[in-house]
């Protein structure tokens, strides 16, 4: 099994529960982590490309406000197995700006696995 991965990618999204959240945008920091069968990969098109994941969260966070941290992982997971190589996701998303200054970020991490 090969890991494809994105790390601290940056997305700016409209996403919380608070007033202040609304209407306006805020920083994500995204990792992303595939499981893919691909051993002996030597075409882009044996493999995932990792491109797609950004274009994927980028198009979540452009479809409109999202309340919960959670949602957007769930989406970008979800996204991310709509490649039917893709055999596990794992996808964290910090929130720089939730607890500051007093923390750094504040986030969610799930995982999801098909089947």
């Amino acid at each position: 099994m090969t890991k494809v991965f994105v790390t601290g990618l940056k997305v700016d999204a409209e996403i919380g529960v608070y007033a202040h959240e609304k209407g306006a945008s805020q920083p994500l920091i995204v990792d992303v982590e595939l499981d893919v069968p691909t051993a002996g990969a030597t075409r882009l098109a044996d493999t995932v490309n990792y491109e797609t994941i950004g274009e994927s969260a980028r198009t979540i966070a452009a479809a409109g406000h999202i309340q919960l941290v959670e949602d957007f992982a769930e989406r970008l997971a979800r996204a991310c197995l709509a490649d039917p190589r893709v055999m596990r996701a794992r996808v964290r998303v910090e929130k720089p700006q939730a607890l500051a200054p007093h923390a750094a970020a504040a986030g969610v991490e799930i995982t999801v696995v098909r089947g």
